[in-house]
């Protein structure tokens, strides 16, 4: 299928082909009749990649203090792949269609197969032939409503929310500053309301329209019309509400905002405009400054966005949804009228000189739709799955298939996202004697970017055409931790080779059903993630500190620090918790060290489990504490870990400086690496001998079990205040 993409990093426009989305449950697959350009949001975004890195550093400060953070934390090679890697891939545009429903995922009971709907999202109601939309980002569209009209579903919604946070009354009035796109919504869903209106635009023509469509009276903000208006409506009192529509670097809309305000009037910030408020002007009339998050309630929240977890309705009466549903019913009733903000239709084939056009101000426009043919051909047909019959060895495990002395090993990877792409694929790439044969990933986009950077043969969304795939030897599964555990398991019995990022699992019974899984299919060619022992640094001062003859103790302080509001790794319902996320890591550094896996676990929490500290005990006495912590500083290194024992000590800063001490003679390493190894790139090396050779794989699957079943029991230890020995959280 087709998709409109952006390189950030270059600025470039594209109609790529890419993989059609599959459909999950809890949502629908739908093809687009029209997809709606907002004039605003896009062409800012389009503007934004067209400058300089120092333009786009100066548009953005908040990423690029993030940037900052992470040189400290990852050093700056890691963090320039990282940032360079988001910037160097293309990123979709498009946030409001209408189209068919083509397929109903599981779970999903109100609309069918060949229904009309509105759909939303900047991540699901794409400039593409076809989306994958969740429950509550699609809303059936009425009878009669024509599929043009409806595209504008999403941008309506977002325009009613911003009339809502005004909390408008009949016979107020309201000042509408930037007669754009939204701002002509607004305009006429105020008038619906029973609201006067006032509309203020430098543009004439802009001004003319919304008179059409319900303005009492516009004009330029610049000229006296506009304060003449507003005297005459409101007998000099000032309007009830003004609603900032406008964009731009310009502060004079919010300076017109109070002087055309009454006392204690309402301000509602709708667009992204300046927002430097005169404190004197806003002081004195004690205005209210709101601000409207997008389409409503339910916006950036992902268990509604993306689990369907409605909002009761007694406690939320308006949703994004119920907004989107909303703003349909009126434009089906003709209350809104949205053909006259129609500029332009293009078809979709022209998208790229159609946004061309708009950028350079050769069509000026207050709405653009994109029209899609109508008899595209079907998607892809997906590959039903084979399995690979295990070729059983004693002692019922498999060896890897036969291969040819100089034949590369094919890799094939589910998961595209930021790790994969910034820790694991730039060394996969460059290496001799590895093929990257298929990216799977849930969108269409992400696959596309990977296959275009790292040079894999074949982009898809549908896994079980990888797992079918005889000539895949091993697959990477680099997904969200929920799937892992699944992945994992379908791919052990489908025979392949697993390299799972950690965590392994999430419960007991996922572990369980991967171990059933190796048991089933006598497939035990597995490795976890876990990194750290094969960093050159530790590995060095392992060395260095010698053979260890009495028991040890260690201690590994975790910085890890507070997450940033929304991540996916706050989802304790589907992602489990964090430590149980990256726990391992720790746990597992911690058992090679010690030359063992632990057999008991005892952990205490601060109030709200934010801070850790977990005591591993180990078959020879020795043992282990980590402290993991979220409430340190940031610019405090993230790893510091030390190893007692013999009267020696082994020190590791970060991975950055590693020292011992107590040998006959003080071991420091020689200088600062120029950037922080946490093991990956010898990791990877290691799992692609043991896939080429059918050797053992680089840990053994009991040490990695034992690690896992160590991490998930943290918990229980929580819970019941005493140690957990692991033979019981098995």
């Amino acid at each position: 299928m087709k998709q409109v993409v952006q390189n950030y990093k270059s600025g470039e426009l594209a109609l790529l082909d890419v993989p059609a989305p599959g459909c999950k449950p809890g949502g629908v697959l739908v093809r687009s009749s029209f997809s709606l350009i907002s004039t605003g949001t896009e062409l800012m975004k389009v503007s934004e990649a067209g400058m300089s890195m120092l333009g786009k550093a100066r548009s953005r400060p908040d990423q690029v203090a993030k940037v900052v953070q992470s040189v400290a934390t990852n050093g700056v090679p890691a963090t320039y792949r990282k940032v360079m890697g988001k910037l160097d891939s293309y990123t979709p545009l498009g946030y409001s269609l209408c189209g068919v429903v083509e397929q109903v995922g599981a779970g999903i009971d109100d609309v069918k197969a060949g229904d009309l709907v509105a759909c939303a999202g900047n991540e699901h109601a794409l400039h593409a032939e076809l989306n994958w939309v969740p429950r509550n980002l699609y809303a059936p569209v009425p009878d009669g409503l024509a599929p043009r009209h409806a595209a504008f579903g999403t941008v309506g919604s977002i325009a009613m929310q911003g009339v809502r946070q005004g909390e408008s009354r009949l016979g107020e009035v309201a000042l509408v500053i930037g007669l754009g796109l939204i701002g002509q919504l607004v305009v006429q869903l105020l008038a619906a309301s029973g609201v006067v209106v006032v509309g203020a635009d430098p543009d004439p023509a802009r001004c003319e329209l919304a008179e059409r469509l319900g303005a009492a009276a516009c004009g330029d903000p610049a000229s006296a019309a506009v304060e003449n208006a507003v005297a005459e409506l409101t007998g000099g009192h000032g309007v009830d509400q003004v609603y900032l529509a406008a964009g731009g670097g310009s502060n004079q809309p919010v300076e017109l905002a109070a002087r055309l305000s009454r006392d204690r009037g309402r301000v509602v910030d709708i667009g992204k405009c300046r927002l430097d408020l005169p404190w004197n002007a806003y002081y004195e009339k004690e205005l209210d400054v709101r601000f409207s998050r997008s389409y409503g309630p339910g916006r950036y929240d992902p268990e509604y966005e993306l689990e369907g977890r409605d909002y009761p309705i007694g406690y939320v009466r308006w949703t994004e949804r119920r907004n989107l549903a909303c703003f349909l019913d009126l434009v089906a009733r003709g209350r809104v009228d949205v053909e006259p903000l129609i500029s332009h239709v293009a078809d979709f084939d022209d998208a790229v000189e159609t946004y061309r056009s708009l950028k350079d101000g050769e069509l000026k426009a207050v709405a653009v739709l994109f029209r899609y043919p109508g008899d595209d051909a079907e998607p892809p047909a997906r590959t039903p799955e084979v399995t690979v019959p295990a070729v059983r060895r004693p002692g019922g495990t498999v060896s890897a298939p036969p291969r040819a002395a100089k034949s590369p090993v094919r890799l094939a990877f589910v998961g595209a996202g930021n790790y994969a792409t910034s820790m694991l694929l730039p060394h996969l790439a460059q290496r001799d004697g590895v093929e990257l044969s298929t990216v799977v990933t849930t969108t269409a986009l992400s696959a596309a970017n990977a296959q275009r950077k790292f040079g894999f043969a074949r982009a898809t969304t549908d896994l079980d055409a990888v797992l079918g795939d005889a000539s895949v030897d091993a697959v990477f599964v680099v997904t969200r931790h929920s799937s892992h555990a699944e992945l994992t398991r379908k791919a052990l019995l489908a025979g392949k080779t697993v390299f799972v990022e950690k965590p392994l699992a999430l419960t007991e019974d996922e572990l369980s059903g991967v171990l059933a899984a190796v048991e089933e299919s006598g497939n035990d060619r597995l490795q976890v993630g876990f990194n750290r022992r094969f960093a050159p640094l530790l590995q060095e001062a392992r060395k260095r500190f010698g053979v260890r003859t009495g028991p040890a103790s260690l201690r590994y302080l975790v910085n890890a620090g507070r997450l940033d509001h929304g991540s996916w790794y706050l989802r304790g319902g589907t992602e489990g918790s964090r430590f149980v996320g990256e726990g391992g890591h720790f746990v597992d550094t911690a058992s090679w060290l010690l030359e063992a896996d632990p057999v008991s676990v005892y952990a205490v929490a601060t109030p709200g489990n934010e801070d850790l500290q977990i005591v591993l005990r180990y078959p020879d006495g020795s043992t282990a504490t980590l402290s993991y912590v979220t409430t340190g500083a940031s610019g405090f290194p993230k790893e510091t870990l030390d190893l007692v024992a013999d009267g020696k000590v082994l020190r590791l800063d970060d991975f950055v400086r590693a020292s011992v001490y107590g040998t006959s003679k003080r071991w420091v390493s020689s200088r600062l690496p120029k950037a922080r190894d946490k093991g990956q790139s010898a990791e990877l090396a290691a799992f692609v001998r043991a896939v080429r050779t059918g050797g053992p794989m680089p840990v053994p699957l009991e040490s990695l079990v034992a690690t896992t079943a160590a991490t998930l029991a943290v918990q229980s230890a929580l819970a019941g205040g005493a140690p957990v020995t692991l033979a019981e959280a098995r």
